[in-house]
């Protein structure tokens, strides 16, 4: 099982490099390391059971996030029902975006940045995208609102960019009144 030490910190280089394509059929380790970011996603959204293990809350992890540079993410997203929305994307690609910006009213949080920040990231509200399943399958989804805004994040993650990058630094809450909050 993955533990948070294993989530690599916005300090290393490597979060800052762009990711190659994965290529098909994964292999062996690849399905390892999804199976087991999904299971450290569903479990660091269960209170008990990340304060047991020692685990950071998160919905989404990249693999750039695990020192690999292939353009692999997972998300698991845990509903207000209690169910989970799960994605595991490869090679994605954003087809379209709504016009509509929207941010995260408490600001992006992300397993590699271990600290407050302040600010916010405008993010398409909805999107298109194309991208392989496991078994390379492809497959298109159009995303919307917090699933929407965490794709947005992987992919960043996938091209070497940290949403600390997207925070204006002069002015971190710029234009925020011609957004939305979600």
């Amino acid at each position: 099982m993955l533990k948070t030490t294993d989530i690599i910190d916005e300090k290393e280089k490597i979060l800052h490099q762009k990711c190659k394509e994965a290529s098909f059929p994964l292999d062996k380790e690849d399905i390892n390391l999804i199976n087991n970011s999904i299971e450290y996603l569903r479990l660091s959204q269960d209170e008990d059971k990340a304060e047991e293990l020692g685990l950071r809350a998160g919905m989404g992890l990249a693999f750039p996030q695990l020192g690999k540079l292939k353009r692999i993410f997972v998300i698991s997203y845990k509903t207000e029902e209690g169910n989970f929305i799960e994605y595991t994307v490869i090679n994605p690609k954003i087809i379209s975006y709504s016009n509509e910006l929207v941010y995260v009213e408490e600001g992006e949080g992300c397993l590699s940045v271990n600290r407050e920040v302040e600010g916010i990231i405008p993010r398409h509200a909805r999107i298109t995208v194309g991208f392989y399943d496991t078994k390379g399958n492809y497959i298109e989804e159009r995303v919307r609102e917090e699933i929407s805004v965490a794709f947005q994040h992987e992919i960043d993650h996938l091209d070497g960019i940290l949403f600390t990058d997207r925070i204006d630094k002069k002015n971190p809450f710029k234009n925020m009144d011609k957004m939305r909050s979600i």
